[in-house]
């Protein structure tokens, strides 16, 4: 009996010890800010859910936007079509974007290679996203849009889906060559309904668009060029689409450069305006954020509203951790001329 007790009173000690180190994980990666790469965030019930970048979409969930847990991916496998779309392509897949429409979750997501548009936005749906509901699935409905070098002067990754008043679906995406695009949607949003040799750029950091791509610069990759502006996500707020976008560079650690601008528009297409009425697609775009001490660089942001508050969700580079990517979220505040500003 005493050598069970005591046995017993081991393996109590060892399950506290465990238990308590869970938990300080859990709250440690709170508190020190998880490593994500192009988040998107959206919230069921009374759940927080955080997709980004990652082998199959790296997903985590919070009940309070601090703690986080990791979550399965939402692909096991890479999509087969997605393996013969796009040469090299392995499972890693990148800037997902995650909505509620018509009465299930949209997850648009980007198939590339790395520094060319060899590119395909994919679209798998859900009814839920809480893994533990009987409904929980996802399903793929494979590509939506793909972007071909040397054919098509746009590059389809960075996808963002937006509804206009009248309720019709958009999808806004792009990345260096011409810079952002805007495609209209079918109504079940699960393919394209305009014509893509006519699509609108939105933003660019072209002054002139008649004017080819500028060149690379230091050892950035030849084929992407130097149009430096990528990632749009569109906010529609108080009679405005409020487009924010990413300029210069990403993911290059310690020497990042990435910073956030934001231009609005009174229609869907556009034009969208900065603070000084410059088109964003001539070069516009009014800062939002920028790097510091702190931050080498930030980027790759979207937008979420819980409760009357609007917040900006994005990836930054810790200056206290060799540049690696972490999430930030910040309050959006909006000055008298509805124009929005954030502190980091």
């Amino acid at each position: 009996m005493q050598k069970s007790s005591i046995k017993i009173s081991e393996m109590l000690v060892k399950l506290f010890f465990f238990a308590s180190l869970l938990l300080f994980t859990q709250i440690s990666v709170g508190q020190n800010k998880i490593s994500v790469h192009d988040p998107v965030m959206i919230r069921e019930n009374d759940t927080f859910y955080l997709f980004s970048t990652g082998w199959g979409i790296n997903v985590w969930s919070s009940t309070d936007m601090k703690n986080w847990t990791d979550e399965k991916p939402v692909f096991d496998n890479p999509p087969k079509w997605a393996v013969e779309a796009v040469d090299g392509f392995k499972g890693h897949i990148w800037a997902p974007d995650i909505s509620f429409y018509k009465g299930q979750y949209y997850l648009y997501y980007s198939v590339s290679a790395f520094g060319k548009n060899t590119s395909c936005i994919g679209l798998a749906t859900n009814k839920t996203l809480n893994a533990n509901d009987p409904d929980f699935k996802w399903v793929d409905h494979g590509k939506i849009i793909q972007s071909f070098p040397n054919k098509t002067n746009w590059n389809a990754i960075d996808p963002n889906l937006i509804v206009d008043e009248q309720g019709q679906a958009f999808l806004s995406f792009g990345s260096f060559w011409d810079g952002i695009k805007l495609v209209k949607l079918s109504d079940d949003a699960m393919s394209v309904d305009d014509d893509l040799t006519e699509i609108p750029t939105i933003a660019s950091r072209k002054e002139d668009s008649r004017l080819p791509n500028p060149p690379a610069i230091d050892n950035n990759p030849v084929d992407a060029g130097g149009n430096a502006i990528e990632a749009p996500f569109i906010l529609k707020k108080d009679g405005y689409y409020y487009l924010f976008a990413s300029i210069d560079y990403c993911c290059k650690g310690v020497n990042s450069n990435y910073k956030m601008i934001v231009g609005r528009s009174k229609n869907v297409n556009g034009p969208y305006l900065d603070r000084d009425n410059k088109p964003m697609n001539t070069g516009g775009g009014t800062i939002l954020l920028t790097g510091n001490k702190d931050w080498y660089g930030l980027g790759h942001n979207a937008t979420v509203s819980f409760d009357g508050t609007d917040y900006l969700i994005f990836h930054a580079y810790d200056a206290s951790d060799n540049g690696n990517p972490k999430l930030l979220i910040k309050e959006i505040n909006w000055d008298k001329d509805q124009w929005p500003t954030v502190k980091l």
